[in-house]
């Protein structure tokens, strides 16, 4: 089950919502295997993906009427509600994982972060190998925010080698969380665009969601978890299979790396690379690579890629 927050601004409540709320309670009564839960100027939406993109159609369409005749009629929302029903399209709904906190609908945009939801869907470890830019903790990250809402989970652990510091992170200044912030960074980012600051602060505040340096997984079994090992080309090959073993009931496991960004001393070699080779043959783990034509960001970042690909192939 999926949800939305609206959050209604510039109209008055008691004019949208109607008497005792009884326009929302129109619009729920249409859409059953949905919740609509009003509380002040927000709407909460829980169901479909389908629905929801619906219901929050037919929400815009009554503020866009409301800013433009002052007040919103019975008729009025019977009305808009049979003309999403009639017009409304549902190509792409079952793909969305999650909406964020600004409306957005997170889903996957290209072939191999699909085959990356695929393969989560169906094993319960997969590996995503690709560059920068191509959305693999992105993706992540909102399956195991999917996956923590419809309480298929118990909590989310995401955690990655703080190697640019130093793994035990003794020498900085702070607490443990100033001394990982920096470089969990990205993480926070994507938990931001995906679950509301106040929930996301109780959700950390209760360990529903632990953020935390991979040296800390040391001595755990992870049970009844969502975890996201990012950055797992900065392993050690103790490293990461001191972490492969932490994997306990009901826990499903993304690994996340980049062969081009590995940042270990010259002679260290990459527990990551060395994971592909070793478990390449093990059923039950996926394998899942992302490239240039995965890039979501600026469009010159996959123009970079390639070109640094090209060089590499063909040095001097």
């Amino acid at each position: 089950m999926l949800e939305k927050v609206v959050t209604l601004e510039n109209v008055s409540l008691v004019d949208f919502l109607g008497v005792e709320n009884q326009n929302i309670r129109e619009i729920a009564s249409a859409f059953p295997e949905s919740k609509i839960v009003s509380r002040g100027n927000e709407i909460r939406i829980q169901g479909s993906g389908q629905h929801i993109i619906k219901i929050n159609d037919i929400l815009n369409s009554l503020v866009e009427h409301y800013h433009k005749y002052g007040k919103i009629t019975h008729e009025n929302v019977v009305s808009y509600i049979n003309e999403e029903n009639l017009h409304a399209t549902d190509a792409g709904a079952d793909d969305i994982l999650v909406f964020g906190t600004r409306g957005s609908k997170i889903a996957p945009k290209t072939v191999h972060q699909k085959q990356l939801v695929e393969a989560v869907n169906k094993n319960d470890l997969v590996f995503a190998i690709g560059p920068a830019g191509t959305g693999k903790t992105y993706i992540s990250v909102a399956l195991a925010v999917r996956a923590l809402k419809n309480k298929e989970v118990k909590k989310i652990i995401i955690t990655r080698p703080a190697v640019e510091a130093g793994e035990n992170l003794g020498f900085l200044p702070g607490d443990l969380k100033e001394k990982i912030d920096p470089y969990l960074r990205p993480i926070y980012d994507a938990l931001n665009d995906m679950i509301p600051s106040e929930k996301l602060r109780f959700y950390m505040e209760n360990s529903v969601i632990e953020i935390a340096p991979l040296a800390y997984m040391r001595g755990r079994t992870l049970n009844n978890a969502f975890i996201l090992l990012d950055e797992a080309q900065n392993t050690t090959p103790m490293q990461i299979k001191m972490f492969l073993t932490r994997m306990g009931p009901n826990s499903k496991v993304i690994i996340t790396g980049d062969r081009s960004q590995i940042d270990l001393p010259p002679k260290q070699k990459s527990g990551l690379i060395e994971a592909l080779g070793v478990l390449k043959d093990i059923k039950g783990i996926s394998f899942i690579t992302l490239d240039e034509r995965d890039v979501v960001r600026h469009k010159l970042v996959k123009d970079i890629i390639k070109a640094y690909n090209q060089n590499n192939e063909h040095p001097g």
